[in-house]
Parts: structure tokens; C-alpha cells; sequence
């Protein structure tokens, strides 16, 4: 079961300008679609912006969907060779997901060594379950999980157990 990001850039900067993902004006947003709990987009001190709970949310409980384009990986590797600014997730050993296209605002949950959420593959589906209680204002993370071959991208979440990678060192 493939449950990593594949390859990760932003698709909008500090001042939400959009290198156009379809976010509404530029801006980014999260689609309450696809949300089960009420979270919103903010300034985070990881990495640009990032998905914070609104309401306490229980342990064991799906949280929000990852969305975007479905593409093959010679498409994800050509996106990937021509822009900075995607999010791709690995969805299975063909498919991923470009989350810069038609995105739920997952996009935006941001890596941490000791993340809150976990990423489960169901039935084609990127779902992210909470792995702990999760307090209002908390905001989201997830171990990105990155290939120990692929080129190294350091980490940002200033956790007590950060790696200093985001890539996977075992």
C-alpha cells in the first residue's frame, strides 16, 4: 500500500497567490465536501499554510479526503521535472493524485515527525484519520513519509523527535 506523497511544492504563497490550482481569486481554500470535521486554512509555522481543527477532534476518526487530478506517474514525473509549485500523493503503484488541480485543501496539511494524523488508501480514496485526540487550533499534520532514495527534503516541524528529513532514514 502506497501511502506517501510522491512529490510536494506549494500552489500558493505567503500572500495566497495561486500558480493556478482553481482556487477561488488565488486564494486558498479547504471544500467542506470533503471534510467530516469544521477545520480551516492559516498561516503555519511548518510551512506556508496549514489545516487547523476548528472543534475538537476524537482519536480514530477520518478527517478529510485528499483530492485532485488523477494522473499516471509518467505524467506526476513530467509535472514534477516542469514545476516547483504541485502537490502530488502516490495513490497506488500507477496513479496519483495532484492536488494543485481540484484539491480538497488536504493539500495544505503540512508534514511533521510526530504528526497527528495518519494517511489511509481505501477502496482508491487518500483518507487521513486522526491518530490522537486533536485540540481546537491544533493544526494538522501527517508523516509524509518520503522514500529514503528519493532526494532529501529537509523537515521544518520543530518536534522534539523531528528527524531533520522528511524522507523516511530506516
Amino acid at each position: 500500500m502506497a501511502s506517501s506523497k510522491a512529490a510536494l511544492a506549494v500552489s500558493a504563497d505567503q500572500n495566497g497567490e495561486s500558480n493556478g490550482n482553481g482556487h477561488a481569486n488565488g486564494v486558498p481554500r479547504i471544500n467542506p465536501d470533503y471534510t467530516c470535521f469544521k477545520v480551516k486554512l492559516a498561516k503555519s509555522k511548518i510551512h506556508r499554510w496549514g489545516v487547523y481543527a476548528e472543534e475538537l477532534i476524537p482519536a480514530g476518526r477520518k478527517i478529510m479526503e485528499y483530492t485532485g487530478e488523477r494522473i499516471s506517474r509518467r505524467e506526476t514525473k513530467r509535472r514534477a521535472d516542469a514545476s516547483e509549485m504541485i502537490y502530488l500523493f502516490t495513490l497506488d503503484n500507477y496513479w496519483c493524485l495532484d492536488g494543485s488541480v481540484g484539491g480538497s485543501g488536504a493539500e495544505y496539511i503540512n508534514h511533521s515527525c510526530e504528526p497527528n494524523l495518519v494517511t489511509r488508501i481505501v477502496k482508491g480514496h487518500i483518507i487521513y484519520m486522526s491518530m490522537r485526540d486533536i485540540k481546537p487550533g491544533e493544526e494538522l499534520t501527517v508523516d509524509y513519509r518520503f522514500d529514503k532514495k528519493v532526494e532529501r527534503v529537509e523537515c521544518k516541524c520543530g518536534t522534539p523527535k523531528c528527524r531533520g528529513t522528511i524522507n523516511l532514514t530506516e
